[in-house]
């Protein structure tokens, strides 16, 4: 029996940017800040649409998280997440609640970050990807080194818990100045970090015109110097991409990777939902004016599958097994319906090659399995 959460994340998509980054992958569309303005008001008043049609499912639930995602958010006026955030608390008690906001350097509004912080949104995640004038050009990012260093010490001022994004196996990056890039980070007391490899993934302009980037070897070096540099400075490496300190990881994120329900709100955005032992996926169509068109007809539910049995231990376990210190068997039976022992014989050659750690209460990935999680899903297939 599959156990309905009593916790659900909201996240809530808006699709625009200045200018789309050729590595990025994500549903943004690019867009001018007069534009954006012309077009965000109807596009939250079709969130809070949404989101009212769906409250029903959710209703008995704790909102424990709201990311605001995109695109890039900060483009959105304060006074439309003051809208959205107020149409949801007049159900849902946001009290205890992980507001964040996405936002980068090259839109930051001192005058915004304020009224942002007034509004009840508590954490932001800035995109900062590299602290390197040549890496940042290479990006095409809209902002400098000397910007996002500008835009931490705005969002420190307002916020106390923020993220940063970092990148690396950047084209020609070095080792030095991956090193500088870390450190740099580290000097500004972030209380999360999140650092991704670059990859190019299809539907990209570097998929289609690929940059020169280190090798594999080269690749793995440059994790395990950012592992090495960030344990010195206590950062407590506990998903796969992510770094915090003490009682700081992204509440919103670990219930994607602990197999959570998520309500999805906005353009392409996607949802997990548990409701009478079933678990649905669906998602939004990804066009702007297509999504608002599509909610205007109250054409809900879009896209709905049901994710059959058979598939529920490797969904879990390919997202659980990001979390380095791993689960409990417990929250694998609660949200599956399913025992773990049913699966022992596809995890086995994973303990055979020193992938896994088990006792009675968890299952995680050894040290060596956080660096070879694409091994474990494979022996799992």
């Amino acid at each position: 029996m599959i156990t309905t959460p009593q916790s659900v994340g909201v996240y809530v998509h808006l699709p625009w940017c200045i200018h789309k980054c050729p590595y990025c992958d994500f549903n943004s569309h690019e867009a001018s800040q007069e534009k954006v303005r012309s077009l965000e008001e109807e596009y939250v008043d079709t969130l809070i649409e949404e989101f009212n049609f769906y409250q029903d499912l959710i209703k008995e639930r704790i909102i424990t998280s709201i990311f605001f995602g995109g695109g890039t958010p900060s483009l959105i006026s304060p006074k439309l997440f003051e809208k959205f955030i107020t149409a949801i608390h007049k159900n849902f008690d946001l009290s205890k609640t992980e507001i964040t906001l996405e936002a980068n350097p090259g839109t930051i509004d001192i005058k915004y970050f304020q009224s942002y912080a007034d509004l009840g949104i508590n954490r932001v995640s800035l995109g900062i990807q590299s602290f390197n004038d040549n890496h940042l050009q290479s990006l095409e990012r809209i902002h400098s080194s000397e910007e996002a260093k500008q835009a931490i010490v705005v969002v420190k001022k307002y916020f106390k818990n923020f993220n940063l994004d970092l990148m690396f196996g950047l084209p020609n990056q070095s080792l030095a100045e991956l090193t500088e890039d870390i450190d740099t980070a580290i000097s500004f007391n972030p209380n999360h970090l999140s650092f991704y490899h670059l990859t190019i993934e299809p539907q990209t302009r570097f998929f289609k015109s690929k940059p020169e980037i280190p090798s594999d070897d080269d690749a793995y070096e440059m994790l395990s110097l950012v592992l090495k540099q960030l344990k010195n400075s206590h950062f407590d490496h506990y998903e796969t991409s992510a770094f915090a300190q003490p009682d700081h990881q992204c509440r919103h994120n670990l219930n994607y990777w602990t197999f959570g329900d998520y309500l999805g709100i906005g353009a392409g955005a996607h949802s997990k939902l548990t409701h009478e032992n079933e678990i649905f996926r669906m998602d939004n169509t990804k066009n702007p004016k297509q999504y608002i068109t599509e909610v205007a007809k109250q054409n809900f539910f879009p896209n709905k599958t049901l994710i059959p049995q058979q598939d529920l231990p490797f969904e879990f376990l390919m997202n659980a097994l990001r979390l380095t210190h791993g689960f409990t068997k417990e929250t694998y039976s609660q949200r599956t319906g399913l025992s773990l022992d049913d699966v022992k014989s596809k995890l086995h050659p994973s303990f055979q090659q020193d992938l896994l750690y088990e006792d009675h209460e968890i299952l995680k990935p050894t040290e060596k399995g956080v660096l070879f999680l694409n091994e474990i899903l494979h022996n799992l297939i």
